[in-house]
């Protein structure tokens, strides 16, 4: 078995979440996404980092189970994106200091340049180790048993760098007026999670996700012609 199927098995069983159920997919063919139904069209457009780009932002949070168990569909998605799309992760906090250390943890890493290869190490040390990565020390602890100096985590996790970071990314989700995780934005005028989609499964996101990403696609060649 997986490490990503024991990763399934395990969020379902101890969220028992409803939008995972399978039976809320619907037998019959799937037509194309609607706006108000498997996604929603922001009011006010919010600019994006790489405006040449289709920019799409996952809003997550390390200790969502609905982030976690969409993780290994959501990473196979981003892997096949085209290279006019330009994918980025958001941390997200709602502010709340109980989980500000998550959110500098994701931005530590961004800075050290250790986002590819730890992002999913985060995940599964809070979802199948039950480290509640929330203690300074414990967490330089974690970093340094995968290769992470100490010292260099530490000054990194405590610099004005990542504290500029999440302080942009608090903003860019209220901006986004995110209220849950999973989220997903597409070209800064979309929202779609497995909570707005209509069918409320991660099957539905992603179909969701791709109509909007190549809608975006085809207004950026309009654009350019």
């Amino acid at each position: 078995m997986s490490r990503f199927s024991r990763r399934r098995e395990i969020v379902i069983a101890l969220s028992s979440a409803p939008l995972l159920a399978a039976g809320a997919v619907r037998a019959q063919a799937p037509s194309a996404p609607e706006a108000g139904v498997d996604y929603t069209v922001l009011p006010n457009p919010q600019p994006t980092d790489s405006p040449a780009k289709v920019e799409v932002l996952d809003f997550f949070w390390y200790g969502c189970p609905h982030c976690y168990a969409f993780l290994p569909e959501l990473e196979a998605w981003r892997k096949k994106l085209p290279a006019d799309v330009d994918f980025r992760h958001v941390a997200v906090d709602f502010g709340d200091p109980g989980r500000e250390a998550h959110t500098k943890i994701y931005y530590s890493l961004q800075v050290l340049g250790r986002v590819d290869d730890m992002h999913v190490k985060v995940f599964d040390a809070f979802h199948l180790k039950h480290l509640r990565l929330n203690d300074r020390d414990a967490i330089a602890d974690f970093m340094a048993a995968n290769g992470i100096a100490r010292d260099k985590w530490l000054s990194t996790f405590d610099s004005f760098s990542v504290a500029g970071l999440v302080k942009r990314a608090r903003i860019t989700s209220q901006n986004y007026t995110i209220d849950g995780t999973p989220t997903i934005a597409i070209d800064g005028r979309y929202l779609t999670s497995p909570s707005i989609e209509h069918t409320h499964t991660f099957a539905g996101t992603l179909g969701a996700m791709s109509f909007l990403v190549d809608h975006a696609r085809q207004e950026h060649a309009h654009r350019k012609s």
